[in-house]
């Protein structure tokens, strides 16, 4: 029977350390929950900034890109120290630099300051991901689709959540009721210590039972795995870069195109964010069933008919496709997450914070460049090019099939 429960005893060690820890898994996700919620509120409360300080659409894209660049370039690296030299109770230091981000934007009087804000979140983010994918990876006991869902899950219902809550305590009371959410930071930072106690005692565990491994080396060349990585991230390029059209100019879209109020238009966007939560769930465990290659490609190849539509439909049928959209291309990271780390057994630090970098890293790029974009010609051609991203899934096609025989089988 499994163990549930998040405190390692020195009773049979080695069983121990391969068993799947759901508490943990759970415990986990209510991090990245209240994480990445606590980041999504600051593309909630773009409309009120935008007209407080007089900014145009390529500021609103810079404002995430600083972010998304600042967690993207470093996750790789914390990803690769942290390989090494795992720091468990880094996790709480990443959410107390979130925490400060979160203070300084909700007193900042312009532009400039709300960059050095954002930053603080951006490192944040950074510290955070590739630990926790480490804390997932290790409580999966083998099942690490799932355990990436369950992870996963706690990620995208928070960013779903941030802006409903900016909607209801931001937008009607002023930028500067961003600093209720410290609070949630600081029940953060408690959860993180709970995890780092279990982490530190699972390393020390693990540490004595060498026979325990990351996973078998793939039969494939070097050049090969070097290849199904590229278009991996290929894919989180497509991916992340439609995104960013959706979670920074979705309310701008709503707003433009069916004149609703900037409250109606949070309601929008937390039905995509909450279809991208549910349908998190699902990729992870049909990976582990039927292989991650088959729900890659469905994923990303998938949704494209649906975003194509998305420009030129009513505002119904404008929402029933958003979140066809959310649910679809959702399942694709923890398929593409963990299959990277089946290409390279042992590093899941740095292929987490690889993947979780690129992926931040597209979402500020692509929300700079469509910023610059909507300035020159308008949100609604965003929408209508963005449409387009999906297609990129058909290189799904040329990643050797590394578990479909195992699934098949299992």
């Amino acid at each position: 029977m499994e163990s549930t429960s998040p405190t390692i005893t020195t009773t049979e060690p080695k069983k121990l350390v391969q068993q799947t820890v759901y508490s943990i898994l759970f415990t986990i996700s209510l991090a990245h929950f209240i994480n990445d919620m606590l980041q999504s509120v600051i593309p909630s409360i773009y409309p009120l900034i935008k007209q407080r300080f007089s900014l145009n659409f390529t500021q609103i894209g810079l404002i995430t890109f600083t972010y998304q660049i600042t967690a993207s370039i470093l996750q790789p690296f914390v990803g690769l120290y942290t390989d090494k030299k795992p720091k468990p109770y880094s996790l709480a230091m990443g959410m107390g630099f979130t925490l400060l981000g979160l203070l300084l934007a909700s007193f900042a009087g312009n532009f400039y300051i709300m960059l050095m804000a954002v930053s603080l979140i951006g490192i944040g983010s950074s510290i955070f991901h590739p630990e926790s994918s480490r804390v997932a990876h290790l409580a999966s006991g083998g099942k690490k689709g799932l355990a990436q869902s369950i992870f996963q899950l706690g990620g995208n219902a928070g960013s779903a959540v941030g802006p409903l809550l900016a909607a209801l305590i931001v937008i009607p009371y002023g930028q500067s009721n961003v600093i209720w959410f410290c609070l949630i930071a600081l029940a953060g930072i408690l959860v993180l210590l709970r995890i780092a106690k279990w982490y530190a005692e699972h390393l020390s565990l693990k540490a004595k039972n060498k026979s325990v491994n990351e996973g078998s080396p793939l039969n494939l060349s070097k050049r090969r795995v070097v290849f199904s990585l590229g278009i991996l991230l290929v894919l989180i390029f497509s991916k992340y870069f439609y995104l960013a059209s959706i979670t920074s100019y979705y309310t701008f879209f709503l707003i433009n195109k069916f004149h609703l109020s900037i409250q109606q238009s949070q309601i929008y966007l937390f039905m995509f964010l909450g279809s991208v939560a549910a349908g998190t769930l699902f990729g992870g465990p049909l990976g582990d069933r039927f292989g991650r290659k088959y729900i890659i490609w469905i994923s990303i190849l998938g949704v494209a008919p649906f975003t194509m539509l998305l420009p030129y439909v009513s505002l119904f049928w404008t929402g029933v496709l958003s979140v066809f959209i959310g649910l679809i291309l959702s399942s694709a990271f923890s398929a593409i997450l963990v299959y990277a780390t089946e290409l390279v057994p042992g590093k899941v630090g740095l292929i987490a914070g690889l993947f979780f970098g690129l992926a931040f890293g597209m979402g500020g790029l692509g929300s700079a460049v469509l910023g610059k974009v909507a300035d020159m010609t308008s949100i609604n051609y965003v929408f209508k090019i963005c449409a387009y991203l999906p297609l990129i899934g058909i290189f799904t096609g040329l990643l050797p099939n590394i578990e479909g025989k195992k699934a098949v089988k299992g």
